[in-house]
């Protein structure tokens, strides 16, 4: 098989697991509480993190690293995974399946923003337009469709799903600064992010072991969206000539999503939804060719 099939095949691997997450993650929360479930899926990861560490013979590299790159990891961690899931899974817990996982869509937009105080970047006036639209679309998904009422289906949920995506931008600004092996990277951010949801569950109430579907449910989104898919992901980038051609799959994991939802979940897909997240990605679309962001190097 060439380089860029095996990209193609890795990338669209992990589109499809990312694509069932919003239902992994609201028919997981029917059976546990939002903590619980970070806590369980987070050691699953740290886990699976781990053998993917030894099978590429990378399990070395923890060993040289310096405590200042460990001091980077445990700020990471407290991004990603702790406050990221523990607000992400808040906001599915409240919302609709469709709702929380497509607003979640809109942290490329958050990413552009941010990078104006933070990375001291200067935007366009049509780069600005497409943020423009791309909020539109979450006024449409958050008011179903009522945007001149401005009645919110859930204020805190909603709140809470655009939260999770200002954490995940600000770990990926920071994170692409680390120059370190992406999965040495990732296993360590996971186990700090493990040590911080035991002790906030420890100090709030103990520890409620996982049974059934909530098990199953932990398993699931620790192996896949927490472990496996990234690694997917790295895979496709490496064996692709740009990244560029497996880049512009993602897009298409916010609308598989939605269908999986009407089956696994049973929700009845809006119209709002479904409009709402066109106008998301028609502005996320729009600013990466107009005003792409230069990270630093």
């Amino acid at each position: 098989m060439k380089d860029q099939s095996k990209a193609y095949l890795y990338a669209i691997l992990a589109v499809l697991f990312w694509s069932t997450m919003s239902s992994a993650f609201k028919l997981t929360l029917r059976y546990t509480d939002h903590l619980s479930l970070l806590l369980y899926a987070s050691f699953f990861s740290v886990v699976v993190l781990l053998i993917i560490l030894l099978s590429q013979n990378k399990i070395r590299l923890l060993g040289i690293t310096s405590g200042r790159e460990l001091f980077r990891s445990a700020l990471l961690g407290l991004l990603n995974p702790f406050l990221y899931y523990v607000v992400l899974f808040k906001a599915y817990d409240l919302l609709m399946a469709q709702e929380a996982g497509t607003l979640n869509y809109i942290w490329p937009i958050v990413l552009v923003l941010l990078s104006i105080p933070i990375l001291k970047q200067k935007i366009s006036l049509l780069s600005f337009l497409a943020i423009l639209i791309s909020f539109s679309g979450i006024m449409v998904i958050s008011t179903h469709g009522r945007v001149l009422s401005m009645t919110f289906s859930d204020p805190l949920g909603v709140g809470l799903a655009v939260s999770s995506a200002v954490f995940w931008a600000l770990f990926f600004i920071y994170n692409v600064k680390d120059k370190r092996d992406e999965v040495v990277k990732v296993f360590l951010n996971m186990c700090f992010g493990f040590l911080y949801i035991l002790i906030l569950k420890l100090f709030i109430g103990g520890l409620e072991k996982p049974v059934g579907y909530a098990l199953l449910g932990s398993l699931y989104i620790g192996v896949f969206e927490m472990g496996i898919s990234f690694v997917f992901w790295l895979k496709a980038l490496k064996y692709s000539t740009t990244t560029a051609k497996v880049s512009n799959l993602i897009y298409l994991s916010p609308f598989i999503a939605l269908i999986i939802i009407r089956f696994a979940v049973g929700e009845e897909i809006l119209i709002s939804t479904i409009a709402g997240l066109t106008l998301i990605v028609s502005g996320i679309v729009l600013q990466k060719y107009t005003d792409r962001i230069q990270l630093p190097k």
